[in-house]
């Protein structure tokens, strides 16, 4: 069930002391509102709202009140963090499984396992948000999950899209010689150069122990064939010096920006860096001015059984884009012919998701991941400090473990969601809100197909994580035999075969773990 453009009668919660405001809506809003149950819906349309974090909404000025009554609640009552549409772990993780070895509990993210699998939120009006809040109940006493779901717009026709100015950095060095890495590489981009427009344009950078320009920035239309001809040239030689890879691949990337076009960087590797800088940090360090200034934005495509997952993720997470693992042609055909042409364009820069509890009727909650991507509460509205990129038609999903407070009824927390304009920079916000009855009224494994799925990849993601210590286990888990019965379930109410993968994948790590 939905609830759209539910605004509860109580005000959202205000952190007076970091001048962060949550801000509520008005009364004509809470009037207009539909009650549908227990899941919250944001509303139909984005918010501006006042650049300076001050949390008032469009046209109201400074010190004027908007009619709403605001308490504060406790600090930690708050959970903030940076919009992250990663699918890398979960991706590498199948790989190492089906070759009957468990991945290392390091490599586990959560939050990419639950965001590897579609889900069904509804589609928002415009370029913004849409958001979505619900939840149910699990077999641990008092415990519920409580799933936050953010989505964009679906990708204009390719027709209309803004033409793309894609670097594309490639690693060539001898790891890459294994089946499966340079050579899938070679086929994805032929395939992706066959896809994109005549008007988009490409470069290419590869690197080994040196970096070295195979093809400045130049626009596709009469240039496909010497495209794939370097392309399918491309042999492995020796060190990884990501470092020179990425530094000469920001630096044509400048040379050849296109104020039209949307700009990014592409890297291909195995993130096996052993010459050069071989840090994330220091790497980006080099390239900080090209990254910030120019708004050029990275992706990462991951390759090979032995992965550099730790450098690659964090390369794309500071380096204001996301990571991705192919292992096999259909992967590599879905990320190059159908992902990254699509989602060429961006919905939303430095975004960012506050969920506000209420500690009236919450005891205790978990945000389930999202570790490298947490922000300072009172950052939310300071658009100084890094979020997330969002293309279009991505769905970003939190999974909250919520402890409700014995016969609690009512409010349980908000979602907002607060993102820049890519063009503009303007900032936009958008929320929802959601009541114990969501979270109680059935449990999940009774809740709607897409709610399983997400359950049955975070408790996945949580039995990988526990076997490295250190880690909570997520509160009403089922053993892994009966996770892969449920997930097995699931795959035939969807008929997804991503959810058919995920059931065998976990049903695989049930035999390993014994």
């Amino acid at each position: 069930m939905r609830l759209r453009a539910r605004h509860y009668t109580r005000a959202v919660a205000a952190l007076a002391a970091g001048g962060l405001l949550l801000t509520g809506c008005s009364a004509a809003d809470r009037a207009s509102s539909q009650s549908k149950g227990g899941q919250s819906t944001g509303g139909s349309g984005t918010r501006n709202v006042a650049p300076d974090g001050g949390g008032r909404t469009a046209g109201q000025a400074e010190g004027e009140s908007d009619g709403v009554e605001r308490s504060a609640p406790p600090a930690d009552y708050l959970s903030t963090f940076a919009l992250d549409v990663d699918t890398a772990s979960y991706g590498f993780a199948r790989r190492t499984i089906g070759s009957g070895r468990l991945p290392d509990p390091k490599t586990v993210r959560p939050e990419e396992f639950v965001n590897s699998f579609r889900q069904d939120y509804r589609s928002p009006q415009g370029n913004g948000f849409s958001v979505t809040a619900d939840g149910a109940r699990t077999s641990a006493d008092g415990w519920s999950l409580m799933r936050v779901g953010l989505t964009t717009a679906a990708p204009a026709p390719d027709s209309v899209r803004k033409p793309a100015a894609l670097t594309f950095v490639v690693d060539i060095s001898g790891s890459m010689a294994e089946p499966g890495r340079l050579d899938l590489v070679r086929t994805s981009m032929e395939l992706m150069t066959d896809r994109l427009r005549d008007d988009d344009s490409i470069a290419l950078v590869t690197f080994s122990d040196k970096a070295k320009t195979r093809i400045p920035m130049t626009r596709l239309g009469g240039q496909r064939t010497r495209v794939r001809e370097v392309i399918s040239a491309l042999r492995p030689d020796s060190s990884t010096n990501v470092e020179a890879g990425v530094t000469r691949g920001y630096d044509e990337a400048v040379k050849g920006l296109r104020a039209e076009a949307t700009n990014r960087v592409v890297v291909l590797s195995d993130g096996l860096a052993n010459s050069g800088d071989t840090s994330a940090d220091g790497i980006l360090e080099r390239v900080a001015k090209a990254r910030k200034d120019n708004g050029i934005t990275l992706y990462g495509v991951g390759v090979g059984s032995d992965y550099g997952d730790q450098l690659m993720e964090t390369l794309a997470d500071r380096g204001d884009g996301h990571t991705t693992y192919v292992s096999d042609p259909e992967q590599a055909r879905k990320v190059f012919c159908d992902d990254l042409p699509a989602q060429i364009d961006l919905r939303a820069r430095d975004a960012k998701a506050q969920v506000a509890f209420d500690p009236r009727t919450v005891e205790k909650f978990r945000l389930i991941g999202y570790e490298n991507r947490r922000v300072a509460d009172q950052d939310f509205r300071n658009d100084a400090v890094d979020g997330g990129e969002v293309g279009p038609g991505h769905s970003v999903t939190a999974l909250y473990a919520v402890r409700t407070r014995p016969g609690a009824a009512g409010h349980v927390a908000t979602a907002t969601v607060r993102w820049l304009d890519p063009t503009t920079r303007a900032p936009h916000e958008e929320s929802a809100a959601v009541e114990v009855a969501a979270l109680t009224a059935r449990t999940w494994t009774e809740a709607d197909a897409r709610f399983q799925v997400t359950a049955v990849a975070a408790y996945f993601a949580s039995a990988l994580r526990e076997r490295g210590g250190g880690w909570e286990p997520v509160p009403g888990a089922l053993p892994l035999d009966g996770l892969a019965e449920r997930a097995s379930g699931v795959a035939d109410m969807t008929q997804d075969t991503d959810v058919r993968g995920l059931a065998d994948t976990v049903r695989q790590a049930a035999r390993l773990m014994g």
